[in-house]
């Protein structure tokens, strides 16, 4: 569903990645692993179109457009004191009319139910009327998947979904994510730093070090040639 094919992206005379080919299939989700300055989050900005880059980035073998990717950050990036039904109708926005996407009592009917069956999935419906500030760190994060569901992007990216959680916060969101590439037929493509998450909840994991991609496959195989200087722990 997604290829990237010869990406590489210089700032200056500094190359952040060189010639890197990445795919994820529907269904997939795939995490990007690496230490700091290794490149994911660049992958991940060039692959939205985001950062600027030579090579491809094509979904569904044709040239990536806007609507077909939907981002979700560490920073979640919800209107705080707008109700979560509202801010997963924002998903739809990019293929709204402009007089209906001005204020939010303009969504359209059926745009709104389409949010619900969203929030549905993600186990929050009983929350939609509530303003987003009063949820928790983990259910704004799932309030964000909701968001990208609603947008029908054929595509997710996510960078560095659950740095900001706790433990069990940053659990149930990988599980979700992962679930929701499954039975949504998404490919999902997640940044992470925690490759014990990693191992648990992708289908397949890709490394990155100085730009390049040394690790493409198993989520079991080991993970420690990413990080040279580091001593892993074991996510509880």
């Amino acid at each position: 569903m997604l290829a990237l094919t010869g990406l590489t992206v210089r700032y200056g005379d500094r190359t952040v990645l060189h010639g890197v080919d990445v795919s994820v299939a529907a269904g997939e989700l795939l995490a990007v692993l690496g230490a700091n300055g290794s490149g994911k989050s660049t992958l991940l900005r060039a692959a939205a179109g985001l950062t600027p880059a030579t090579g491809t980035v094509a979904v569904d073998g044709r040239p990536r457009q806007a609507l077909d990717t939907a981002l979700v950050f560490q920073q979640i990036h919800l209107v705080r004191r707008r109700s979560v039904l509202d801010n997963v109708c924002a998903g739809a926005l990019g293929r709204l009319p402009l007089h209906r996407s001005l204020v939010p009592a303009l969504f359209p009917r059926e745009v709104r139910e389409e949010a619900m069956a969203c929030l549905d999935r993600v186990g929050l419906a009983d929350r939609a009327h509530e303003r987003a500030e009063l949820l928790s760190g983990g259910q704004q994060q799932r309030v964000a998947l909701a968001r990208a569901l609603c947008q029908r992007a054929p595509v997710v990216l996510a960078d560095e979904p659950v740095s900001a959680l706790d433990p069990a916060a940053a659990e149930q969101v990988l599980a979700l994510l992962a679930e929701l590439a499954d039975t949504q037929d998404l490919a999902v493509l997640a940044v992470l730093h925690q490759p014990e998450l990693a191992r648990r909840h992708a289908d397949r994991i890709v490394g990155l070090r100085d730009g390049r991609v040394v690790l493409d496959g198993d989520p079991g195989q080991p993970v420690d040639a990413l990080y040279p200087h580091t001593v892993l722990e074991p996510v509880p």
